[in-house]
């Protein structure tokens, strides 16, 4: 599940910084403002990348997905592509919990037959 979460979040951070980009032609808002929420925006997206396996780290990942879509009342794009970091976010974490219980069936089903030497889920 890390390495799917992670890469969402990654695209994230990029798509946050062109939001913010947008944001700063519309002369309604100070540039102050639109880079500290992008900016926090941005360093949430790089640090849940590495509390994806912590109690909450999914919870945050989907505060920060409304928070994308919500950011849709400043740039219009984001409520689009806010829905579509959601739906990537979704299926990280329920296609990313599947593969965490297919290695852990196999890595048990190991530790039940030693001295076979198989090539585990992961060889290509």
């Amino acid at each position: 599940m890390r390495m799917l979460c992670s890469s969402t979040l990654i695209g994230e951070f990029f798509v946050i910084g062109f939001a913010g980009l947008v944001a700063m032609k519309d002369d309604s808002l100070a540039m102050s403002t639109v880079w500290t929420v992008c900016g926090v925006a941005m360093v949430l997206s790089v640090l849940l990348c590495g509390m994806i396996t912590r109690p909450g780290g999914v919870q945050l990942g989907w505060a920060l997905q409304i928070g994308l879509i919500a950011s849709g009342f400043f740039v219009p794009v984001m409520f689009v592509l806010g829905a579509a970091f959601a739906v990537l976010w979704w299926a990280s974490v329920h296609y990313g919990r599947k593969v965490d219980g297919i290695k852990e069936r196999w890595a048990a089903s190991q530790a039940a037959q030693p001295g076979q030497a198989t090539a585990g889920p992961d060889a290509a």
